[in-house]
C-alpha cells in the first residue's frame, strides 16, 4: 500500500474510491505522568509521550490502511494526522485520506 500526503502519485491515473480514517484514542499511564511531570522542573523532551504519540499514529495509520484495502486501493493519497484532547488524561489521534485504485 503506497501512502502519500500528496493528492497525486507521479506516473499513475488515479480513480478515487473515498474517504479513508483510522484513530485511536490513548491515555496516561499515571505512573509514567508522574516521572514525566518531574521534567517541568529541567525542561527536556518527554520521551515516553513521544512514544506514546508514535505508536498512536502508526495505530491510527494501521487503521486506516484496513479500511483502504477493505475497499480494494492500491494508495491512500493527501494523508493527514491530528488529534484532539478527549478528555482530561485523553487525547484521540486520527490519520484520514483518500483511497485510490490505479488506472490501466
Amino acid at each position: 500500500m503506497i501512502i502519500v500526503n500528496t493528492d497525486y502519485i507521479t506516473g499513475k491515473e488515479l480513480e478515487m474510491l473515498g474517504i479513508v480514517k483510522g484513530s485511536t484514542i490513548q491515555t496516561k499511564n499515571v505512573g509514567r505522568d508522574i516521572t514525566q511531570s518531574f521534567k517541568n522542573l529541567v525542561g527536556g523532551e518527554l520521551k515516553s509521550y513521544t512514544e506514546m504519540m508514535n505508536k498512536a499514529r502508526d495505530l491510527a495509520t494501521s487503521r486506516m490502511v484496513e479500511e483502504a484495502e477493505r475497499m480494494g486501493a492500491d494508495a491512500v493519497v493527501n494523508v493527514r494526522y491530528s488529534s484532539s484532547s478527549v478528555m482530561q488524561g485523553a487525547a484521540e489521534v486520527m490519520a484520514y485520506g483518500t483511497a485510490v485504485k490505479f488506472v490501466g
